[in-house]
């Protein structure tokens, strides 16, 4: 059979496409993967194109082109009943058969080499920080935002939300599809809900890097406030922290306690966000005790969440923090040097712009540069122009703790992702020590202060 014949049914218009889709997907995808290899671009909707779309189209035209010669072969058959097809002859003396056999074990090992950089490259850049910050910009504007700005951003997004091994990697991607979903058809949540469900145990990945039987001693932490007067007074709260260890040998003692081995701590909370605690049980050494919120029935406990205490109870935004109210904002960027204490009235001022409602971030930007613009003309006159460094830098400080704390478009306000460290802003350590719940023997879960600090 002649050479022209062996290869006709490639001819057919669906295999000769999906020919032409593989080549040129392959072609884009390895010329984008170059270049993200040597960092040429940090779009990251390329990224998508380049590590899902791209990939897609190369698989779908290997499909293709299979497809197309059946249907040119089931064609030929049904046009010509009496014809008889015969498999072809390989025959490897002949040189013409041994090059198509070399371009085919060739064609062979790029398609093997594409999909394998393909699906590699797929599944690193879905798992990093920018898939998951960045492409959902509306969604994930506020916590990606957090991310950046927080203690965490050199780490990974999965390191924390996903940690080791493939059980919880496949959980996670059949959770990222229904999110998409979410996206592709806004139906998603604003704000989005708080807690995480279904969050992987801290012990799997927060104690990776961090573990309590290692934390020892006492730490001092300085608050600043600076007040709404003229002179932007300040004054320094001092703290001595008893941050403890959660080791055994040293006795358990100071804020760790809670996590150490010989400790488990459980307990029962019935409202989605788990601010409401209305029952507690410690197993450690000393025994079990319950603990119980006077007038909480048992109807309402089996109704309610039982949960493992773990790290993520108490630091429950460890990547995503927010500043709880614009004093605090305003009274860090003051004490850090990025609003100058010496402008009168501008800790009032600052605060003041921060709690006005905007539609959106860039009408922020602009009323926050209107309200302290128009108050420092009235307030210092002539002396204005001299000043108008100090200004510029505080309403630029002063619309940064905007964007980087109230999202408009997601309902994302001060206040609404409460941290459970600390009891100042919200309940946070008072869900349990709040003098209320009991045992059976009278014994109670202390509110007492030198618990876990000495004010100094």
């Amino acid at each position: 059979m002649a050479a022209e014949s062996k290869f006709r049914y490639m001819r057919n218009p669906l295999a000769m496409f999906g020919g032409w889709l593989t080549t040129v997907s392959a072609l884009l995808f390895l010329g984008i993967f170059f270049a993200d290899l040597f960092g040429l671009h940090t779009n990251p909707y390329l990224g998508i194109v380049a590590f899902l779309v791209l990939p897609g189209a190369f698989v779908f035209g290997l499909v293709l082109m299979p497809i197309g010669v059946y249907l040119a072969h089931r064609g030929e058959r049904l046009a010509k009943p009496s014809l008889i097809l015969a498999w072809p002859v390989i025959d490897l003396n002949q040189s013409h058969t041994r090059h198509i056999a070399a371009v085919m074990v060739f064609l062979t090992v790029a398609n093997v080499l594409v999909i394998s950089l393909a699906s590699f490259r797929g599944v690193e850049y879905m798992d990093s920080p920018q898939f998951c910050g960045q492409v959902c910009h509306t969604v994930m504007k506020p916590e990606y935002t957090a991310y950046v700005n927080g203690p965490h951003a050199r780490v990974p997004c999965v390191a924390c939300h996903i940690g080791p091994g493939a059980p919880w990697f496949v959980r996670s991607k059949l959770s990222g599809t229904r999110q998409l979903f979410a996206v592709a058809f806004n139906t998603y949540p604003r704000p989005i809900p708080w807690p995480v469900e279904n969050l992987r145990p801290a012990r799997d990945t927060c104690e990776q890097c961090h573990w309590p039987e290692k934390f020892t001693g006492d730490i001092v932490k300085q608050v600043p406030q600076y007040g709404d007067d003229e002179a932007n007074t300040p004054s320094i709260t001092t703290l001595r922290l008893h941050i403890g260890s959660g080791n055994d040998a040293t006795g358990a003692q100071g804020i760790h306690w809670h996590m150490a081995p010989s400790t488990r701590v459980t307990y029962i909370t019935t409202d989605p966000q788990r601010q409401k605690i209305v029952f507690v049980e410690v197993q450690d050494k000393n025994g079990v005790r319950k603990f119980r919120m006077p007038g909480v029935t048992d109807e309402e406990l089996a109704k309610g969440e039982r949960r493992l205490m773990d790290c993520m109870d108490c630091h429950n935004r460890p990547s995503h923090k927010f500043d709880q109210t614009p004093e605090a904002a305003v009274d860090g960027a003051i004490q850090r040097g990025l609003i100058s204490q010496t402008l009168p009235f501008v800790r009032r001022e600052a605060v003041a712009a921060l709690k006005t409602v905007y539609p959106s971030q860039a009408a922020a930007a602009v009323g926050i540069s209107q309200h302290l613009t128009g108050f420092f003309a009235k307030q210092l006159g002539p002396q204005a122009e001299a000043r108008k460094g100090d200004i510029a830098q505080a309403i630029a400080t002063t619309q940064a703790l905007y964007a980087r704390n109230v999202f408009p478009e997601m309902k994302v306000t001060w206040g609404t992702y409460p941290t459970n460290i600390g009891h100042v802003d919200s309940s946070g350590c008072f869900r349990c020590h709040d003098d209320t719940k009991v045992t059976a023997d009278g014994r109670v879960i202390k509110q007492d202060c030198d618990l876990c600090h000495a004010i100094e």
